[in-house]
C-alpha cells in the first residue's frame, strides 16, 4: 500500500531524532496525510501480516463503549494489556508499576466510552454512568440516514475533563463522515502515530468502520483519509521497518460482512477478510 510506505520512507529520510514519554527515542516528522480509495481494496498491509481479528475485536470494543480490559482478553486480544486507568494505578515506566498496570482491568473513560457517553460522569467499567451524556456514534448513524449531506457528522474521543482518568489519552482523537456522490468517506485525526506498530491497525480499524457505516446506510465505500500529527518511528523499529520496505506489495484483500440491521448489533466475527496474501509478520516491540 503505497500511501503507507511513502510515510515510512519520508520519516526515515527526514525524521528528527527526539525523546518522548516512553523512554524510547523516535524519528519524528511534523504531520503527514494518509489517503486510500476503498475501491482499490481493503487497506490491510501486505508487506507484513496484520491480524485483522485483533483490529475487528478492538473496533467492536469501541463501538460497544466497553472500558474493561477483560472483555478483550476473553477474546484473546491483548493489545490493551499493558495499560490501565490512572485512577487504579498511576502511570509509570518502572518494572513494578508496569506489572501492576498489567494486572488491573479498569481502562477508564477511553475511546468507546467517549463515543457513546460523551459528557456523562464516568464512574467505573462496571457501573452505569452518572448524569446525561451524548451518544455521538448513535447520533452520527441517525444523521447519516436522515441527512447524508450534513457536514457535522463528527465523533470526538478527546474530552479534556476525562484525560487524566484514561489509560491513555486518545491517539486517534476524532473522526468525521462525509457523503459525496453516493459514497461514504471517513476522515480521522490522530495526534500521535506509531507508524511501524500502530498505524497499520488504525488504518484497518477506520477502514472497517467506514465499511460498516456504509453498509448500514446503503452507501458505497469512498475514501479513507487520515490527518496525522506527531508521526514517528521508534528507533528500535527502524531496522525491521527498513526490511519491510524491501518487500514487494501484493494485491489488497477484500472485506465481507454478514448482513446486519444495526452497527450496534455487529460482532467482529461477522466480518471476514478474503484473498489476503501478506508477507510474514514482523515483530515490533511496543513502547508503553
Amino acid at each position: 500500500m503505497k500511501a503507507y510506505l511513502d510515510i515510512v520512507e519520508k520519516i526515515l529520510a527526514q525524521g528528527f531524532h527526539k525523546p518522548n514519554r516512553t523512554g524510547v527515542d523516535a524519528l519524528t516528522i511534523a504531520g503527514a496525510m494518509f489517503e486510500h480509495d476503498m475501491a482499490d481494496g481493503f487497506p490491510l498491509l501486505t508487506t507484513k501480516k496484520v491480524p485483522f481479528r485483533l483490529v475487528a475485536s478492538e473496533l467492536e470494543f469501541f463501538i460497544r463503549g466497553v472500558t474493561d480490559k477483560e472483555w478483550l482478553k476473553e477474546k484473546n486480544n491483548h493489545i490493551w494489556d499493558e495499560w490501565c486507568s490512572g485512577d487504579a494505578v498511576p502511570y509509570g515506566n518502572d518494572e513494578q508499576t508496569r506489572a501492576r498496570m498489567m494486572a488491573e482491568r479498569e481502562l477508564g473513560p477511553i475511546y468507546g466510552w467517549q463515543w457513546r457517553n460523551f459528557g456523562a460522569d464516568y464512574v467505573a467499567h462496571n457501573i452505569t454512568p452518572s448524569g446525561k451524556g451524548v451518544d455521538q456514534l448513535a447520533l452520527l448513524v441517525e444523521t447519516l440516514k436522515k441527512d447524508p449531506d450534513n457536514r457535522r457528522m463528527i465523533v470526538s474521543a478527546w474530552n479534556p475533563l476525562d484525560l487524566s482518568r484514561m489509560a491513555l489519552p486518545p491517539c486517534h482523537y476524532a473522526f468525521q463522515v462525509t457523503v459525496i456522490d453516493g459514497r461514504l468517506n471517513l476522515l480521522w485525526n490522530q495526534r500521535s502515530v506509531d507508524v511501524a506498530l500502530g498505524l497499520p491497525f488504525n488504518i484497518a480499524s477506520y477502514a472497517c468502520l467506514l465499511h460498516l457505516l456504509a453498509q448500514e446506510a446503503g452507501l458505497g465505500e469512498g475514501k479513507l483519509i487520515g490527518f496525522l500529527g506527531d508521526t514517528h518511528i521508534y528507533v528500535n523499529h527502524v531496522e525491521a521497518i527498513r526490511g519491510q520496505l524491501s518487500r514487494t506489495p501484493r494485491a489488497l484483500p477484500k472485506i465481507k460482512t454478514k448482513p446486519f440491521t444495526s452497527i450496534f448489533d455487529w460482532h467482529y466475527t461477522d466480518t471476514v477478510i478474503e484473498d489476503y496474501d501478506p508477507h510474514p509478520a514482523i515483530k515490533f516491540e511496543i513502547a508503553v
